[in-house]
């Protein structure tokens, strides 16, 4: 079993930058690749980027690209989303997710989520 708590959304200006935390509870938190995905109001949850269980391989989609970071910190138990150069299409509730071997981008794919965090970006 994996819990998830996602922090670190908010508002913010279109132009501005967050950094997303998930923090993962359980022991084998190294052996989980990670995904974020969003939620924008009346829209289907999307997959924004995801993370190998190593950190080694990253992926993300073509509309954050360039703009967002996944990282993650093994011994911390937490996988980041470093957002730059915010555009108001960004807002929506960002959820992060875990699953077992290798990466996707299918939310289906996953075991756990966490509970969401708003980001919400002002024109």
């Amino acid at each position: 079993q994996v819990q998830l708590v996602e922090s670190g959304g908010g508002l913010v200006q279109a132009g501005g930058s967050l950094r997303l935390s998930c923090a993962a509870s359980g022991r084998t938190f190294s052996t989980y690749a990670m995904g974020w995905f969003r939620q924008a109001p009346g829209k289907e949850r999307v997959f924004v980027a995801a993370i190998s269980w190593s950190g080694g391989t990253t992926s993300y989609a073509d509309s954050v690209k360039r703009r967002f970071t996944i990282s993650r910190d093994n011994a911390k138990n937490t996988v980041y989303l470093r957002m730059n150069s915010l555009k108001p299409e960004d807002t929506a509730v960002y959820y992060c997710a875990a699953k077992r071997y290798a990466a996707t981008t299918n939310a289906n794919d996953y075991d756990y989520w966490g509970q969401g965090t708003q980001v919400t970006v002002s024109s």
